[in-house]
């Protein structure tokens, strides 16, 4: 039977407010989303909820077709089969159950393997249903699982990947980081072409990036002061200028500047000697300039890792794999990294929750060189105006 790690969710209650406080309100809806119908999604969504442990941790609320789930149980063991509380949103998902938002035609058509518009049309749907719970707030936070992007945009899908979908709807400016046990990987630029990077930087971009980098380590992952590493563009950092000019007119700058606004950021540092000599190890995150120079090495070093959209005023975390048509519907795939991708975003949200209420009130100063000292009674008083002014 496979081993599942169960991290218990702390909120912060100020204790006066216990006694008025309805416990159920704090377990934490999740929604998560079936993917294309035709890739593993349902599949690992499946195993990641079979544990019966899972829904005293949160309350899931999956998006996708009763049918489609039913299919893929049907290859799975005896005890991954799940039983549905079928609702029509979030708002109606009961604790302690595994509730399902049925989404999508009734018949659509399963053809594990292959990648195909009404299998993409499925995926939107749920997409759509849960992103629509999650801006009303029925939702803690999404959990996606893999799309095909090439089908998603033949059936309408307008943005490149999810991080794009979920700051379209969204407050903030997105980041994507990959994130493990191991390491954080940010990405400068996401969804572009390898030769259109080098125009998309600027020193302006990098060193706002470091900051909002910081931000979201300190929010969403609990670092009092994070250091991160920051990559080349060049092979060898440049080499002084004799592989390029990116590193020695855009990024150092950015570097000295986020510096000077309290990042502790270093570089810039060559990839593959960071990587390949665990000097990765150092930070607490790493800013590649490019998908695949910051997603190779991290999946290779942490294949059950997970993406989060951070710098966003909502919380969607995934799996950090793809549809992997090639064993869809055979039983084999592994769930772990979506299992994470539903820890991490429990645990986003719990620490995003308390960073929030820690820092919206800082307590008031209190001169001692006008001759008062602070005395608990001080606290407690100033603590009671700031509550009748709220």
């Amino acid at each position: 039977m496979a081993i599942v790690y169960i991290r218990k969710i702390y909120n912060f209650v100020p204790l006066k407010d216990l006694h008025n406080i309805d416990m159920s309100d704090y377990k934490y809806k999740i929604g998560i989303t079936q993917g294309d119908t035709n890739g593993v999604g349902c599949e690992v969504i499946i195993k990641a909820l079979s544990h019966p442990s899972m829904v005293e941790l949160f309350t899931p609320v999956v998006y996708g077709a009763k049918h489609i789930f039913e299919f893929y149980m049907r290859g799975l063991e005896e005890g991954t089969q799940l039983q549905f509380h079928i609702c029509n949103s979030a708002a109606e998902a009961r604790r302690g159950r595994i509730n399902l938002v049925e989404c999508g035609a009734k018949d659509t058509r399963i053809e594990a393997g292959q990648a195909t518009e009404e299998s993409a049309k499925q995926a939107l749907d749920a997409l759509e249903k849960a992103s629509a719970d999650l801006m009303a707030g029925n939702l803690a936070a999404v959990v996606t699982a893999p799309v095909c992007k090439e089908s998603m945009q033949k059936v309408g899908f307008v943005s490149t990947g999810h991080t794009e979908y979920f700051a379209s709807k969204a407050e903030g400016t997105p980041m994507m980081i990959m994130c493990s046990d191991v390491m954080r990987v940010a990405l400068q630029t996401v969804h572009i072409p390898v030769d259109k990077v080098a125009a998309e930087l600027s020193a302006e971009k990098i060193t706002a990036s470091l900051v909002a980098l910081r931000q979201t380590l300190k929010q969403d992952f609990g670092i009092v002061e994070p250091r991160i590493a920051v990559l080349s563009l060049n092979p060898h950092a440049g080499d002084g200028g004799l592989l390029g000019s990116e590193e020695e007119q855009i990024i150092r700058p950015a570097v000295q500047e986020a510096t000077k606004e309290g990042v502790l950021a270093f570089g810039p540092l060559a990839a593959d000697g960071l990587f390949a000599g665990g000097g990765y190890k150092k930070y607490d995150a790493i800013l590649a300039m490019y998908h695949d120079q910051g997603l190779a090495p991290f999946k290779a070093l942490s294949p059950e890792g997970i993406n989060f959209t951070a710098g966003l005023s909502v919380v969607r975390t995934s799996p950090d794999h793809g549809t992997a048509f090639d064993i869809a519907g055979k039983g084999v795939a592994d769930e772990q990294s979506m299992r994470n991708a539903i820890y991490e975003a429990i645990d986003i949200v719990r620490r995003r929750n308390d960073y929030s209420y820690w820092s919206r009130n800082p307590l008031e100063h209190f001169e001692r060189e006008k001759g008062r000292d602070v005395s608990m009674k001080d606290l407690q008083e100033a603590e009671e105006r700031r509550a009748q002014k709220e």
